[in-house]
């Protein structure tokens, strides 16, 4: 359950709001040395300003194919280089956008639902097949399934502060 809901706070950090953040680009490849590779593996990316990113890119050779990645991303991102760096400026995002991204995150969040509920399923089945074995009692097993049912809960109030938080952040102008 755990595992799910790290997947889904990775999956909303690479939601773009409005504020500039590295992990914005961590999803972009770059075709480098004959094979993809991540931005992080051939610059340094670092967030200087709210509504700036900038990639410090080690190899000269390498910025024309780092801008090209940035641009074909389809995050609606336009680079700028300046020598080995290059400035990716966070445009303000529409009402329309907004709420289109919002969507993606409820999107996300069901999906992190339902990981949840696939691991209590698991462990459930997992609990009656214990029970006809004869390794638990009928008492243990009731007991067990509800502290099962307590950790799913958990952590399906965790996806949704998660969710709340993250919308709060994508409306926020």
């Amino acid at each position: 359950m755990d595992g799910a809901i790290d997947a889904f706070r990775k999956e909303l950090a690479g939601l773009r709001t409005g504020r500039a953040s590295s992990s914005l680009l961590e999803p972009v490849s770059v075709e480098a040395y004959g094979s993809r590779m991540h931005l992080k593996e051939v610059g340094t990316v670092s967030v200087p300003e709210p509504r700036l990113i900038t990639v410090q890119v080690w190899d000269r050779g390498m910025v024309k194919a780092v801008e090209k990645a940035i641009r074909d991303s389809g995050l609606g991102l336009n680079p700028q280089t300046e020598g080995q760096t290059i400035r990716v400026p966070i445009p303000d995002l529409s009402q329309e956008r907004r709420q289109e991204l919002a969507k993606v995150a409820h999107k996300y969040a069901e999906q992190a639902r339902v990981a949840v509920r696939n691991v209590r399923r698991d462990g459930m089945d997992m609990l009656k097949k214990m029970e006809k074995a004869s390794e638990l009692s009928q008492d243990e097993q009731k007991v067990w399934a509800d502290k099962v049912q307590g950790l799913t809960d958990q952590h399906i109030k965790l996806v949704d502060e998660a969710l709340a938080q993250k919308e709060k952040e994508i409306m926020q102008v």
